[in-house]
């Protein structure tokens, strides 16, 4: 045979040999694959669609956007919102009830019912304000809603609501029940939603305590939309127009009285028997926590016919500057049964244990 025809199939057997193996390798490669069709071009195009492995962040956010704002609007709400107590003739205990302040003067909203029989109050925020209630302004049973005035002197910057002026709102639309935190727990926020509206109510669906009666019903905004007026499975509302209504009867003259009082002064009865009905003890003042540290004072306190303290003297100094003002600010918020106005000269200890 030729020597250069069997060099020439030699060189083609080589070739031939080399193109078998490189396939091989190659097969090789994505052998590891679960379908022979799959490509490395199919893989990197299935990778952004790891969107699944961001989906759980993302839906994460989404869960936690609402708590997120709830808590903002909680913040913002929860320094307006008050517990009203309201107590009869004699200076026994009628209602404790929610309420929310719509003016920086003290003026506040709570139901109607909260204030049938009474004849004085007191407005407590959660984070430790006594106000007196010098009286109602304007109230209507049958939109049980009631207007008060709070006592605020000295002049102190109050956080209060606006309200929403708009009546007309969508059902469906998300809303907040926000209550007092004096309540604990069942004054925590509850997002709910508008179920049905009238002219002047609304039907909120979910379940609020008790507690909520007379808190507000505050948007997204934190404008007030309603006064929570039944609680319980089902919950009601009287709405922010029925409420801006009400409002409007309150003119530049109108003074804040309670009717029993009027009552009491037309009909003259027995002098009423001096009574203490709310004396907190004074807290030790922080600052004045060294060991052994120890002061007892004596303090005359005047009362008016209402029960408040109008004025709060020195008879004998504690010895300490801080404890004779810890006991004075602490007196001054001392309430008695209403009576032709009276004093009593009450002693104050101090001491570290």
């Amino acid at each position: 045979m030729n020597p250069r025809l069997l060099l020439r199939y030699a060189l083609c057997v080589a070739v031939l040999a080399a193109v078998g193996c490189g396939r091989k390798s190659a097969s090789q490669v994505v052998s590891g694959s679960p379908s022979p069709s799959m490509s490395p071009v199919t893989n990197a195009t299935q990778s952004p669609a790891g969107v699944p492995s961001t989906t759980p962040s993302s839906e994460a956010k989404a869960d936690q956007s609402p708590s997120s704002d709830l808590a903002k609007l909680e913040t913002r709400i929860r320094p307006s919102v008050i517990w009203v107590t309201v107590f009869d003739p004699k200076g026994n205990l009628l209602w404790t009830q929610s309420g929310f302040f719509i003016s920086p003067d003290g003026r506040f909203v709570t139901t109607e019912r909260a204030i049938e029989g009474g004849i004085n109050a007191v407005a407590k925020t959660a984070d430790g304000g006594i106000y007196n209630v010098s009286g109602i302004l304007v109230a209507s049973k049958a939109l049980d809603l009631a207007v008060l005035q709070a006592d605020v002197k000295p002049r102190k910057l109050l956080r209060f609501l606006e309200l929403h002026k708009d009546a007309d709102l969508t059902v469906g639309t998300g809303v907040a029940v926000v209550g007092s935190g004096l309540a604990g727990s069942e004054g925590s926020p509850h997002e709910m939603t508008i179920a049905a509206q009238d002219s002047d109510h609304l039907e909120i669906a979910g379940t609020t305590p008790v507690s909520s009666i007379g808190a507000p019903v505050v948007n997204e905004n934190g404008d007030v939309i309603g006064v929570v007026t039944s609680a319980g499975e089902k919950t009601i509302a009287r709405s922010s127009a029925a409420l801006d209504s009400l409002l409007s009867r309150i003119t530049d003259d109108t003074q804040a009285h309670w009717p029993a009082t009027a009552e009491t002064r037309a009909t003259p009865g027995p002098t009423p028997k001096p009574r203490l009905i709310y004396a907190p003890a004074p807290a030790f003042p922080p600052q004045a926590s060294r060991p052994s540290l120890s002061g007892t004072g004596r303090f005359r306190l005047t009362f008016d016919a209402n029960g408040n303290v109008t004025n709060v003297q020195i008879v004998q100094s504690t010895g300490n500057q801080l404890f004779d003002e810890a006991a004075i600010k602490t007196l001054r918020q001392w309430k008695s049964a209403p009576s032709q106005g009276w004093q009593a000269t009450v002693p104050v200890t101090f001491q570290t244990r």
